[in-house]
Order: structure tokens, then C-alpha cells, then sequence
């Protein structure tokens, strides 16, 4: 075995202390910690590398079920204090390479961002060690995942939905649970098979995978632990082998292009994001496809998509900007979808823009980013940095769904960061949305040498996006990766990174609901609430494990060294 000694501290909670051979049973409040703690912090920290993995660039996707298995090992029989330690080292470990990206805005911002939720995501290890006390606890600790996740995409600061493991699992057998439950429903698969497989471990090495376990029944657990594995890996599957919401064949189909204009590469900030540069790039590259059209080496596409920031001056109240798009649109003689940066008050916002007419349907993006579009709590940082001066203006929210009527296209739009939430993009599918976008800058993320992070993950949560909802997807970015996505989230076409590209395809206008739209957030909450009772439960056992241990104490001799302490 590797049962290491129990982390117990006297000023601490503690409740993984050993008790003699006779009454273990009965007044043991949880396992003995299956690592000692010096080597629980580096499996944690193991664990939360791999994770990491799972997620795009590397894209190991079945580490998204080991790096929960390792936090299982990691926390298995620790105090509480203890707990909080190995779910910090995991959280660490976990965000500060998956959020890698920023670092590319501002070093500090990285830095923050990563510390502040790691601390969030050692709270909640904490929670995560007292169900481990459960019987069936890799269903509480597999809920555990969706829970956490679902506090995260909402505070602070409305969220930051980054990291759930339901994203990791883009283009794989898995994704199908996405359309059935929407994303916390493919976490909770996801979790669910790490946790099974830590239970065939930690059963095979200890006996003593839930309370109530000895020596003598070790193997028949583990073989049923090996059972709740194999089947919860095939169930994991098993959408693949469904035909989930096929596209009719008689569904009706729109020509559509994302240009990707692409922007001067530089290593500061304000030289690449060159306004008049990006702009007069986009009109370039749709002017480039406008005469291929007219040559008849290409359709000419019903839509055109340009990214956020494709124009981050105003262009009604800049004329030569005004002129630049207009002329584009003549040009191909379609709609242009612009995404544009409008003033007073200032907007980041996708813009209809219609040949000879100029700019119609207004979308404002409704979540922002907190200290990239607006700073919380301004007038006091103010007075504590000067680095607000770096972001002077808040950008001012909007708040309604918009959906841009083109011909037969119904598009819903959602901008950058706003596809990581699931309401936003499910408000749009419930207006009337028949095809999806996603317009991003992610040039302003992708600088410092040969970087992919975010362009890859935010890539492939639009793909979940196309998945969950049976919706073709237009991904737009101002240097890549575009990419368009069919409604089973396969890639059409896609992009490379710092290089203008048209892409073009004929895509299917979906009006059908997905299981998961249909139920919307019920499965994440009731995954939630049954989680919080199970908290409430194990905390109960553990109160109650306690008392009886202080009582024998008391009773049989002051030292306890009846009890070994």
C-alpha cells in the first residue's frame, strides 16, 4: 500500500485520524490519506499540468479525465488545511499555463488572473475532500466539477468561464453530451470517468475507497469499481454512435465568408492594433474575394462576416472609414457584418452594413471584459495605480438579443469572450437564430512568438457551441484562427494564424432545438443542487465523525494514547 500518515493538525480540521483495528469502523471519520502530503502536493501539481494539457494547443484529451483522477489521489484522506494547500498547487499548476495567453495583454494581468482563481478553485478543493467521505463519491465529486465550474462563469465580475472540461472535448466521441445536456452535462460525463477511475485505484491500493470498506472485500470492490469505470468510459461515448439532430436533407443552406483581414505582426500592442491598417486590410481581403466572384472562380456568398475590431473607429463619425467599408460592401455586393468600436458612449459592437445603405442592425456585446473593456471599481484603483489610464474609458454594455435578418439567414452573433457563456449564445438560438457567429480579435492575445492558446481553446468552444445547439458556426478573428464549423462541429475550413484569408462555404439554416436548448440551465442546476446537498451530507458525517472522536478521548485517558496520538 501507499498510505501515507495522516496530515492531522490539533489547531486545524481534521478528519482523517487513525483509530485502533477494533473500533475502526465504527469511529473512523474518513480514509487515511493514501499520500503523504509532501508528495500529495506534487501529484497535485502533476495533475493540474495535465489538465492543462487537455485543453488547445497541446489537446490531449484524456488528460481531462486523468488530471481529476490525480486531484482525487491528491486529496484522498487530507485535513482540510491540507486540502486547501493541494487544491491551491492544482489551481496553480491548472491556470497559470491554460491562461498562458495573457501575458500577452500585460504580465500582471496574467498573474492576477491566474492567482485569483486558482484561491477560488482551492476553496472548492476543500468541498471536494469532505465528499470524499460519501459513499458514492465519484458521483458527488464528478458534480463537484460542474459546480465549481458554474461559480466560476459567474463571479466575480460576471465570470470567467475558462477551463471547464466540457471544452476540452471538442471534435471527440464526447461531444455529444453537449447537445443533450449542453456543456455542464459533458463536464459531468467528463469528471464522472476520472472519478471512476480514481475509485479503481484508490480501491486496488487501499480497500478503502468509501467509509464502511476493509481488507476483505478490496477485491470485490475493485472489480465493481472497475465495472463503474469501463461503463462510465463507454457511456462517455456513446453519443457518437447516435444519430443526434442530423441535418434534413432538404434543410435550406446559405453561402457565407469570413474574412480575416489579418493585422501588422509587432511585438507592442499599439503597433500591431494599427486601426487604419486592420480596416483597410478587411476591405482589401472582401474587395480580393469581390473579384474572384466577378471572375466566377468563386460563389458569391449571401453573407459576409468581418471580426471584432475589423474597425475599431467609428465609422460614422470617421468619413474615410465610412467610405473604406462602403466600398468593400459595393464591391461584393452583399452584407457586411462589421465588427466595429462605436462612440458616445463608447460599444463594442457588430454592425449590419448593407450595400448602398450603409449601417443598419446594431448588436452591442452584452458581457464585457472586466479590466479590458471596463475596469470594476475604477475610482478606487485610480487612486491606487496609474494603470486604469491604460484603459481610460469603460465601454458601455448592451442588452438585448439581437437577430440580423439577411434573406433567409436569421444570424446570431455573439462577440469574443461571450461565447464562453451559455446563456448568451442560447439567447440567441431561442430569438430565431438558424446560423451562429463568433467575430474576436485575437490579435491583441496573440503576440509573443508562435502563441495559440487562446485562438485554439476560444476555437473550440465555438465548435461545442455548434454542437450544443445543431447550429452552423462562422468563427471570425481579425489573424486566426477563422474557421467555418458545421453543425456536428467538424471544421469546414479554417484559417492559419498572421495571414489574410477568405474562407467561404455553403452551410445549412437549422430551426430545429437541441435536447440541451430545449432544457436549458435545468441540467446544470440540478447537477448543482444535488451536489450542494451531498456537501451538506458529507459535512453533517464529518461533524458527527468528530464528536465521536473527541468523546473516547475524554472518557478513556487525557494523553489519548489509547487512540495512538
Amino acid at each position: 500500500m501507499i498510505i501515507g500518515q495522516p496530515d492531522a493538525d490539533p489547531d486545524g480540521t481534521d478528519t482523517s485520524v487513525a483509530v485502533p483495528d477494533g473500533k475502526a469502523e465504527e469511529r473512523r471519520g474518513t480514509q487515511r490519506p493514501l499520500l503523504r502530503l509532501r508528495l500529495a502536493l506534487p501529484v497535485a501539481l502533476a495533475g493540474g499540468l495535465l489538465l492543462a494539457a487537455a485543453f488547445p494547443p497541446v489537446g490531449v484529451w484524456p488528460l481531462a479525465v486523468v488530471g481529476p483522477a490525480l486531484l482525487v489521489f491528491a486529496l484522498f484522506g487530507r485535513s482540510l488545511r491540507a486540502a486547501f494547500s493541494v487544491g491551491l498547487v492544482f489551481g496553480l499548476a491548472f491556470l497559470f499555463p491554460l491562461l498562458a495567453w495573457v501575458i500577452n495583454l500585460a504580465w500582471f494581468a496574467w498573474v492576477a488572473l491566474a492567482i485569483a482563481s486558482a484561491l477560488i478553485f482551492a476553496v472548492f478543493a476543500v468541498a471536494q475532500r469532505l465528499l470524499l467521505n460519501l459513499r458514492w463519491w465519484p458521483l458527488a465529486v464528478a458534480g463537484w466539477w460542474v459546480a465549481a465550474e458554474a461559480f466560476r462563469d459567474r463571479w466575480p465580475w460576471g465570470g470567467f468561464p475558462w477551463g471547464r472540461l466540457a471544452m476540452s472535448q471538442a471534435g471527440l466521441p464526447t461531444q455529444g453530451w453537449a447537445a443533450i445536456g449542453g456543456p455542464p452535462v459533458l463536464s459531468f460525463v467528463v469528471a464522472l470517468t476520472g472519478t471512476t477511475l480514481a475509485w479503481v485505484v484508490l480501491t486496488a491500493l487501499t480497500g478503502r475507497a468509501g467509509p464502511g470498506g476493509g481488507r476483505t472485500a478490496r477485491w470485490r470492490r475493485t472489480a465493481i469499481a472497475a465495472v463503474a469505470f469501463a461503463v462510465t468510459a463507454g457511456v462517455s461515448c456513446l453519443p457518437a454512435a447516435l444519430p443526434l439532430d442530423p441535418v434534413p436533407a432538404n434543410a435550406k443552406t446559405a453561402e457565407v465568408a469570413a474574412i480575416q483581414g489579418n493585422v501588422p505582426r509587432a511585438r507592442s500592442l499599439e503597433a500591431q492594433i494599427d486601426e487604419l491598417q486592420v480596416t483597410l486590410n478587411h476591405a482589401t481581403a472582401t474587395e480580393k474575394l469581390a473579384a474572384e466572384v466577378a471572375a466566377g472562380t468563386r460563389p458569391r456568398p449571401d453573407l459576409v462576416i468581418w471580426p471584432e475590431n475589423s474597425t475599431s473607429i467609428d465609422p460614422t463619425q470617421y468619413p474615410p472609414i465610412y467610405d473604406e467599408i462602403a466600398n468593400a460592401a459595393s464591391a461584393i455586393d452583399r452584407p457586411i457584418l462589421v465588427g466595429a468600436v462605436l462612440q458616445d458612449p463608447e460599444r463594442n459592437a457588430s454592425v449590419l452594413w448593407l450595400p448602398g445603405q450603409g449601417p443598419t442592425t446594431t448588436y452591442v456585446k452584452r458581457r464585457l471584459v472586466p479590466f479590458g473593456e471596463y475596469v470594476p471599481f475604477r475610482s478606487l484603483i485610480s487612486k491606487i495605480t496609474s494603470l486604469t489610464q491604460l484603459d481610460p474609458t469603460d465601454f458601455v454594455p448592451g442588452h438585448q438579443t439581437v437577430v440580423f435578418k439577411v434573406g433567409q439567414i436569421r444570424l446570431g452573433a455573439v462577440i469574443c469572450y461571450e461565447v464562453a457563456f451559455d446563456d448568451l449564445v442560447r439567447s440567441e438560438v431561442d430569438a430565431g437564430s438558424n446560423v451562429l457567429t463568433v467575430q474576436s480579435n485575437d490579435a491583441t492575445f496573440e503576440r509573443e512568438g508562435p502563441t495559440s492558446e487562446e485562438s485554439e481553446q476560444q476555437l473550440a468552444m465555438a465548435q461545442i457551441r455548434a454542437v450544443e445547439f445543431d447550429r452552423a458556426v462562422i468563427y471570425a478573428s481579425t489573424t486566426g484562427y477563422s474557421a467555418i464549423i458545421a453543425p456536428d462541429g467538424h471544421i469546414v475550413e479554417r484559417s492559419g494564424l498572421w495571414q489574410q484569408a477568405e474562407l467561404e462555404a455553403r452551410v445549412p439554416l437549422l430551426t430545429g432545438t437541441t435536447l440541451a436548448n430545449r432544457l436549458g440551465a435545468w441540467p446544470e442546476w440540478t447537477i448543482v443542487g444535488a451536489t450542494a446537498l451531498a456537501l451538506c451530507l458529507a459535512a453533517g458525517q464529518a461533524a458527527a465523525a468528530r464528536r465521536r472522536q473527541r468523546g473516547p478521548r475524554s472518557a478513556d485517558s487525557p494523553a489519548g494514547a489509547e487512540e495512538g496520538r
